[in-house]
């Protein structure tokens, strides 16, 4: 298929395609005898794969390990990667608990607020 093809199969743009090239996370297919350059499904399910790690928070150059491991047998190579992301999501789980528990106590305290004595959120984050 074209690139252009190659894009809306992947509900990308044309030009994501070529920034991923650029980058070294999609391989530029050769060009036969000048015509245009021509994808296969392999490069379909690998820029399914990049997207779909981006959906899960890995950066563009966390995508990159895996998808250069993913040519030989680099399992637990792939894993730690995985793992370490697994480790940086939990504690960033674990600040927006600990956000969300300092917003409900100023939430509460806003009830518990008389009228005429200002407002308990703002006197706290004034502080």
């Amino acid at each position: 298929m074209k690139i252009g093809q190659l894009a809306s199969e992947a509900d990308v743009h044309v030009e994501t395609i070529r920034y991923y090239q650029q980058l070294g996370l999609m391989p530029r297919p050769e060009r036969l005898h000048g015509a245009v350059r021509r994808y296969g499904e392999d490069a379909l399910r690998r820029l399914r794969f990049i997207k779909r790690a981006q959906a899960l928070g890995f950066t563009l150059d966390e995508v990159k390990l895996p998808l250069q491991l993913s040519i030989g047998e680099h399992c637990a190579e792939t894993r730690s990667v995985a793992e370490q992301k697994k480790r940086l999501v939990a504690g960033k789980i674990a600040d927006l608990r600990a956000i969300e528990a300092a917003l409900d106590k100023l939430i509460r305290a806003c009830h518990s607020g008389r009228a005429g004595r200002g407002c308990p959120i703002i006197d706290s984050l004034s502080k």
